[in-house]
């Protein structure tokens, strides 16, 4: 059984310094990983990106991040991901990492990840460029899990985890505005997901949302913004495959 750490949209500025670091040193007593879901700053500068790495360098315990909007509003997502592996961190865009943890061997595939709404509501390529970028963009996110997730699973990790910012699911949705929700999420993730494969998928970006959900393919998907989960993480239990007997990991994920 693998515990796996997780908080996203942590939102941290000058003022924030220190503010999840004790919390963040008792992770080696109840984690073997720490999975940060984006918007780790607030504008996305790279003086944020430091507050954020004050808070993780030299953490007991692997920790793996995506970056979310608020970490590109800067426009400098490059010097923000610099700052954080400087720190310890992994962070993943469009690729996916082997981390070993507990005497198996996790994959995590990460991509932010974008917005355009879900099946039977959703964009579409079609019309002016803008809308057509729109669309594409997500689907590159997407295909970039997706590749990313296949790979994991032909280097035979004992589970694969789906990370993202953005919602691959409505079902994590439920509390935001309807309005809003191909804002917020996207199902070519899920697709991505289901296609490829994992045993679970944590994002975060839908402060008002609901924890828990699920792909259309059965795979567990978390929502772990800090305003939904009420605490500096929350730890998930997961099976890891079993050689000897199924070659399958156990669904549940509490």
């Amino acid at each position: 059984m693998i515990r796996i750490a997780a908080v996203g949209d942590i939102h941290m500025g000058p003022d924030s310094q220190g503010l999840l670091r004790p919390a963040f040193e008792t992770l080696p007593e109840c984690a073997d990983l720490l999975l940060l879901a984006g918007d780790l700053t607030r504008h996305g500068t790279p003086e944020e990106a430091r507050v954020v790495a004050r808070e993780i360098q030299g953490l007991r315990v692997p920790v793996v991040a995506v970056l979310g909007n608020h970490d590109h509003h800067d426009d400098k997502p490059d010097e923000v991901t610099a700052v954080l592996r400087d720190a310890g961190a992994q962070v993943l865009e469009g690729r996916g990492t082997v981390v070993p943890c507990g005497g198996a061997r996790i994959g995590v595939a990460g991509t932010k990840g974008f917005g355009g709404g879900f099946v039977g509501r959703c964009a579409g390529e079609f019309g002016e460029p803008v809308m057509k970028e729109f669309v594409r963009h997500s689907r590159r996110c997407a295909d970039g899990l997706r590749a990313s997730l296949e790979q994991l699973g032909e280097e035979g990790c004992d589970a694969r985890i789906a990370l993202t910012h953005y919602s691959p699911v409505p079902d994590t949705l439920a509390g935001e505005p309807l309005e809003i929700y191909p804002f917020l999420g996207s199902y070519l993730l899920a697709e991505a997901i289901d296609t490829a494969g994992a045993d679970l998928a944590v994002h975060g970006h839908a402060h008002a949302g609901t924890e828990h959900g699920m792909t259309s393919g059965g795979v567990r998907v978390r929502n772990v913004a800090q305003p939904v989960i009420g605490r500096a993480f929350h730890v998930y239990h997961l099976p890891v495959r079993d050689h000897a007997t199924t070659g399958t990991a156990a669904r549940a994920v509490r």
